[in-house]
């Protein structure tokens, strides 16, 4: 072996790389590092994301003598289990340890031709968004790349495993929606360079139109994302107007609505579908008057979106309820007649905890957000939104 080669080794055999934490640049330059042709880590992304191997005895294509190295310096490791639930209407939601007392969720929803998995990217959440369960856990960690791509490797090949014998090339999952723990573009380069692995035609293959990032309205980011790999965008609005954003979404006073609304326009210019997603929860007396939907029509009228109204999904200490479904389908209405595409979400796992709004998983609060909401320091929103 080279001298070169082996004083690399040496540094590397003392922490082994998880292979996981590595994009498509990222393997091949790893690869290099060993002194191996880029070739090769194409390869080794086929073993790893095609075909869910993480044994490099098996990985046979690959030559033996980087079998051997991988085997000293690397390791394919993703968030052990903690959990396994099924819920009544075929949705599963795993509970991953992240380390250092942190836990997060993952949740997997078939539907006809579309199986989706929700994906997180922080351990907790600092947003605070008031309606859900997540930012009331306080926040940790962004994860890193492994942690987020663990979550579909890992669900990826347990669900091949649980359809009988392996089946490589063909995917279970067809969608990826960052929109589990976390605001995902906090924690920017770690998930773009997952989202580079989720289109990688040696990975997971999947197109810029099946992999959603939720956001709750991080301007910079939107603009940055549309820059360097814009795919699908759904915006966490919730309300139609500052003065209520202020105290559903707190970022509002940072990005309000009419940055938020420039920044969409923008994005469209570039993204992979022509429209933009508008998430709305619907809360009880507080932003789902035939008022707020009127103001949605008129903050909207110049993006090309489409909104998904999303019953909301009570958790513990809440104190909020969900708009009745009479009202829900009212304020559909209203957004149909003035030409928008609006959808009503099914609610999927609510009996283990796995709907919109109510991952909470395990999270050791750097933000003592549990703390200060003992204190009080939050209000209870109730009434009109005009009393608010």
């Amino acid at each position: 072996m080279p001298q070169a080669i082996f004083k690399t080794l040496s540094v590397i055999m003392t922490n082994a790389v998880n292979l996981l934490d590595l994009d498509p640049i990222g393997l091949v330059s790893y690869c290099e590092n060993l002194g191996e042709k880029p070739f090769r880590a194409r390869q080794l992304q086929r073993y790893i994301h095609r075909s869910g191997i993480s044994d490099f005895d098996a990985m046979t294509v690959l030559a033996k003598s980087l079998r051997d190295k991988l085997k000293i310096c690397a390791s394919i490791r993703h968030p052990a289990v903690l959990k396994d639930r099924t819920s009544a209407d075929g949705t599963r939601k795993w509970l991953l340890d992240v380390g250092e007392g942190n836990a997060i969720e993952t949740v997997y929803i078939p539907d006809q031709d579309r199986r989706t998995l929700c994906v997180s990217s922080q351990a907790g959440c600092a947003v605070n968004c008031y309606f859900c369960s997540t930012g009331k856990q306080g926040f940790s960690r962004n994860l890193v790349v492994g942690e987020i791509i663990g979550q579909l490797w890992m669900t990826e090949f347990a669900l091949r495993a649980a359809h009988g014998s392996p089946f490589p090339g063909k995917r279970v999952i067809t969608n990826v929606v960052m929109m589990g723990m976390g605001e995902p573009l906090l924690n920017f380069d770690a998930v773009l360079s997952a989202i580079r692995l989720m289109l990688d035609d040696n990975a997971y293959g999947l197109s810029r139109r099946r992999v959603i990032i939720s956001t709750s309205g991080l301007v910079p980011m939107i603009d940055r994302l549309a820059d360097e790999l814009p795919v699908a965008l759904a915006v966490s609005l919730h309300a139609p107007n500052n003065s209520l954003r202020d105290k559903l979404v707190p970022l509002n006073k940072k990005h309000p609505l009419e940055e938020l609304m420039l920044s969409c326009s923008r994005y469209l210019r570039v993204a992979p579908r022509d429209f933009i997603t508008f998430e709305y929860c619907m809360l009880d007396s507080i932003n789902d008057s035939d008022e707020c939907a009127q103001q949605l029509l008129v903050l909207t009228r110049r993006i090309s979106c489409k909104f998904n109204l999303i019953p909301f999904n009570p958790f513990p200490e809440s104190r909020l309820l969900c708009s009745s479904p009479e009202r829900i389908r009212r304020f559909a209405q209203i957004l149909i007649d003035g030409g928008v595409i609006t959808t009503v979400r099914r609610t999927r796992g609510a009996d283990i905890n796995a709907a919109c709004g109510q991952l909470v998983g395990e999270v050791h609060d750097r933000t003592r957000a549990l703390m200060r909401r003992k204190q009080n320091i939050i209000p209870v929103l109730r009434g009109s939104p005009r009393a608010i």
